[in-house]
């Protein structure tokens, strides 16, 4: 008996009594995790539709007035006392690209000059990008602007250590409220002053969270996929959240909090690598109430190289897994908030979004599906591949109506990274080896992307080491699965799923040679 015949007759030993049980439970299993995920999904989409069609803009909910100079109280000496004292911290990291735009930005901030403090967290390891940054500083002191630099011996909590650390310094202490903004992020002059009067005149509001505008959205195509998926985050989950729960995740940046409550949530940890997330779950359990201003927009950027997408992904999936596994029972056991707020944050904000639809897309779509070529006697019902998956598909691109042509790209690229995500959330719920890894995510700025452009198509397809950096074997290896299930099914199989197969070993073949994102030349 020759290999070819023993290796049939193994798999005709274990296909009925192991394979068939295990895959016809992984079926049933991702058929229901997509139900949980269609109804979340239409669940927001009529959540959102009401909201639209109700009007229910944060100016009405909540109580707004401008500030004015007229309103304040003579007592207090003078007209800027009207104005809150306000905190602008600005993390950096090795922010060659970027650090005049973000400083200049913040520096540019319509609020009274004394009422206003701008803080520059710098935690360089490059001597040359720290005297960049402080000279930078100075040039702005020296026109009158309370700027302040500051540097730390370490690095230690990373971006929420040098938050925590920016938060010790005696002139804090005369701050009522904080703005947050990453290094790539430049509000506009007006933030504060639309901004503000939530905080002001709602004492139980602790975050105004603004939305993100991409300034390279149309860089390549990697980009405008990312602007789909975040624009849906955006322009649905984060306006549900808020409309409905006055609770939604912080993004880090683009944002003001309330000193008290940054301060009765217990301040920055670094348990995590999204110490964002973690700051807006512990001040809602302890009964704070957060507001998103969709039309309140902050220019950032996008990452632009695959690698430096691949960083933030994992870190993005990782963080909040980890965060579910360390605050599941807290949040059971608090007594401030209501069930309805409770069940929302554990099942609705956590267990459906940041757990069940990574793995259901890279488990059910690029594992379970081509394997079931293999076994006819596993019938996938229609609408479980593919009713269910195209409204889901077409509810999240509402979002980008200028990208909907582009929706089968946006899908072949979400299933590639599927994989990454599903990989670090499982290290995030097993708290494994990877859970704490932090990797600034890459800024190249607009000047540099222009100088780049032209070397990067030009040399680097010719460096065969470069080349070999850009190889992915995990996609390669997805890629040739795929592809080899793609071939069965034509041969062998009822034929139902080659298309998809072979569109998606495509897809994962391009990602698995580098081909996609900027290109940047060393």
């Amino acid at each position: 008996m020759d290999a070819a015949e023993q290796l049939a007759l193994m798999w005709r030993q274990i296909r009925g009594p192991v394979i068939v049980p295990v895959l016809r439970a992984s079926v049933a299993v991702c058929l229901a995790m997509c139900v949980i995920l269609f109804v979340e999904k239409v669940y927001m989409a009529v959540v959102i539709t009401a909201v639209r069609l109700l009007g229910r803009r944060p100016e009405r909910q909540w109580r707004w007035e401008p500030v004015r100079e007229d309103d304040a109280d003579p007592e207090c000496g003078g007209s800027n006392s009207a104005y809150p004292m306000v905190l602008v911290q600005i993390p950096m990291y090795n922010e060659r690209e970027v650090y005049q735009l973000s400083i200049g930005a913040a520096c540019g901030l319509s609020w009274p000059s004394d009422r206003i403090v701008i803080q520059v967290l710098d935690d360089s390891t490059d001597h040359v990008i720290k005297e960049l940054v402080q000279m930078e500083v100075q040039r702005w002191a020296r026109k009158g602007v309370n700027i302040k630099y500051e540097i730390r011996d370490n690095r230690r909590g990373y971006k929420a250590g040098a938050l925590k650390e920016g938060m010790k310094h005696g002139y804090v202490r005369d701050c009522d409220f904080v703005a947050i903004f990453d290094a790539d992020f430049q509000p506009e002059a007006d933030f504060l002053r639309r901004a503000m009067p939530f905080l002001i005149h709602n004492p139980e509001i602790a975050l105004v969270q603004g939305r993100w505008r991409f300034v390279n959205a149309d860089e390549c195509l990697m980009t405008r996929m990312q602007e789909m998926s975040l624009d849906y985050h955006f322009k649905v989950e984060q306006e549900v959240g808020s409309s409905t729960y006055a609770f939604f995740g912080f993004n880090g940046t683009a944002g003001v909090w309330r000193i008290s409550a940054l301060n009765e949530a217990g301040g920055w940890k670094d348990r995590t690598t999204v110490e964002d997330m973690d700051l807006a779950v512990r001040a809602s359990l302890k009964g704070w109430k957060f507001v998103y201003l969709g039309d309140l927009m902050v220019k950032s950027e996008l990452p632009s190289t695959f690698k430096a997408f691949r960083y933030q992904q994992h870190r993005w999936s990782c963080g909040p897994a980890n965060l579910f596994r360390k605050m599941f029972m807290e949040i059971v056991r608090n007594k401030k908030v209501t069930l309805r707020k409770k069940i929302y944050v554990i099942y609705n904000f956590f267990f459906v979004r940041k757990i069940i639809g990574h793995i259901l897309t890279s488990v059910f779509y690029c594992l379970v599906i081509p394997a079931t070529v293999f076994v006819p006697e596993i019938e996938i019902p229609r609408w479980g591949y593919v009713y269910i998956p195209s409204i889901i598909t077409l509810l999240n691109a509402v979002g980008t109506p200028r990208s909907v042509h582009l929706v089968i790209f946006w899908v072949l690229f979400e299933n590639v990274m599927s994989i990454h995500r599903t990989k670090a959330t499982f290290i995030g719920l097993l708290e494994a080896g990877r859970v704490n890894e932090w990797v600034v995510t890459e800024k190249l700025g607009d000047i540099l992307k222009m100088k780049l452009q032209s070397k990067a198509s030009k040399k680097l397809r010719t460096k065969i080491r470069e080349i070999r950096e850009r190889l992915h074997l995990l996609e390669l290896g997805v890629a040739a699965y795929i592809f080899f299930c793609g071939c069965y099914d034509i041969f062998f199989g009822k034929g139902h799923y080659y298309i998809f197969l072979f569109m998606q070993s495509i897809a994962f073949f391009i990602v698995g040679v580098g081909y996609v994102g900027t290109l940047v030349s060393r």
